[in-house]
């Protein structure tokens, strides 16, 4: 027998309990309210506690945009996608700067102060949402450039809308700047609908049939490797 699953029951009761309370803290005060002592206290343990779970307080800044990252995913994934995928993509856009908005010490340990997104579980999962929200606009014939391009295009749009929003004092903020900024992404990423069969540029078709690529047997590796080098230069020619 072993007590080791009690113990890493309690450590994780620990780890929620300290994240919680410097989540609050955070919330009230900002990066500079997480202090050792303050989220020992919060959380009611001892401050060795602390750097055993995270080591130094950078680590503790990254676990707890991860956690709260992670929530903001997780919601966003129980969210029924919208028929539409382009405004599902609107809709997204919007519940993001509200998040940014809504928390920005978070936003500013993601993003400003160098979280990195690679070693994040929750921020590539949030890309991953983004990226199959962009390949339904794809595979319906709508998405004018290559699916990658228009996510780093959307990704960029998003992080510096928030950002020059934040800069701001919330009296100074331009309420339409969020809407204007999502709107001119979706205009240059988008395809114009076509009134007819043979009115439909070939970037769009072409996009469309790379986001297909994976859903056929009848290739080989090579060919599929070939026929989406020919795609994605097509699909570069808007």
């Amino acid at each position: 027998m072993t007590d080791e699953p009690d113990h890493d029951l309690e450590a994780q009761d620990v780890r929620a309990r300290v994240l919680d309370a410097a989540v609050k803290l955070i919330g009230e005060g900002g990066v500079a309210a997480l202090t050792t002592r303050a989220v020992a206290s919060a959380a009611s343990v001892q401050a060795p506690t602390l750097y055993r779970l995270f080591g130094e307080k950078r680590g503790l800044l990254n676990a707890v945009a991860e956690h709260a990252l992670a929530a903001f995913v997780a919601q966003k994934t129980a969210v029924e996608p919208h028929p539409d995928p382009v405004q599902d993509l609107s809709d997204a856009w919007d519940s993001y700067v509200a998040f940014g908005l809504a928390s920005p010490a978070v936003f500013a340990i993601i993003n400003e102060l160098g979280m990195p997104a690679s070693t994040s579980p929750a921020a590539l999962a949030g890309i991953a949402i983004l990226r199959e929200r962009v390949l339904r606009i794809a595979r319906a014939g709508r998405l004018a450039m290559p699916v990658e391009r228009a996510v780093a295009l959307i990704h960029a749009a998003g992080v510096g809308t928030v950002a020059t929003l934040l800069a701001l004092p919330l009296n100074e903020r331009d309420g339409q700047l969020s809407s204007t900024a999502r709107d001119a992404v979706l205009t240059a990423i988008l395809a114009e609908p076509a009134t007819r069969a043979d009115d439909t540029g070939i970037a769009p078709l072409a996009v469309a049939l790379c986001s297909r690529l994976g859903k056929t047997d009848n290739l080989t590796p090579g060919e599929r490797l070939l026929l989406a080098e020919l795609l994605d230069r097509l699909s570069s020619s808007a």
